[in-house]
């Protein structure tokens, strides 16, 4: 392989990994922030095949929830832990307040208490697969360091780039050329 080849290989696999972090960094982490949205990471398989094991789930709050939808909710109102199903019934107590029926699309039976309005967190937005894995393995504190890192890393990586830029052209320069405002003629 020519030295010249050696050097198209190199830059393709930075660009790939630069695209690569880059929209892990905005997928997971700016567009969820600037959106207003939370993410989170599919645990089980009750939502197979759609969003397995790993995935990471974008929520946005929602008011309109309806058959069809897949839903956050907690499972008791102001706890942490958090379920992702598909509402697949929505009914009312006998005040009017709605309560949602819901259903992992792997499982067979619907869940066996109803969601009311207060414990939905919100309904997915989009997702993103593995993507989940890897912020499992973080704390909150950890993920907001490494996508400070990550934007660091592309803005330098970026600047690097601008700056071999104008070394090639420079060294492709003939000094004995004459130059006319900043061009070569």
């Amino acid at each position: 392989m020519s030295a010249a080849s050696v050097v198209v290989v190199r830059r393709a696999l930075a660009a790939a990994v630069v695209a690569v972090a880059g929209f892990a960094l905005l997928a997971g982490v700016l567009v969820p922030r600037l959106a207003g949205a939370t993410p989170y990471t599919v645990l089980s398989p009750s939502m197979e095949p759609r969003y397995p094991v790993g995935t990471l789930v974008v929520v946005r709050p929602t008011d309109d929830v309806r058959t069809g939808d897949v839903i956050t909710y907690q499972l008791r109102s102001g706890e942490a832990h958090v379920v992702t199903h598909r509402v697949v019934a929505v009914g009312a107590t006998t005040t009017g307040e709605p309560r949602y029926v819901t259903r992992g699309d792997a499982n067979e039976a619907a869940d066996r208490e109803p969601v009311r309005p207060v414990q939905v967190r919100g309904e997915v937005w989009y997702h993103v697969p593995w993507l989940g894995r890897v912020s499992a393995l973080m704390t909150g504190s950890q993920r907001h360091h490494a996508a400070i890192g990550v934007g660091a890393g592309l803005l330098a990586y970026a600047a690097w780039q601008a700056f071999q830029g104008l070394h090639e052209r420079h060294a492709r320069h003939d000094p004995h050329e004459p130059v006319v405002a900043g061009r070569t003629v």
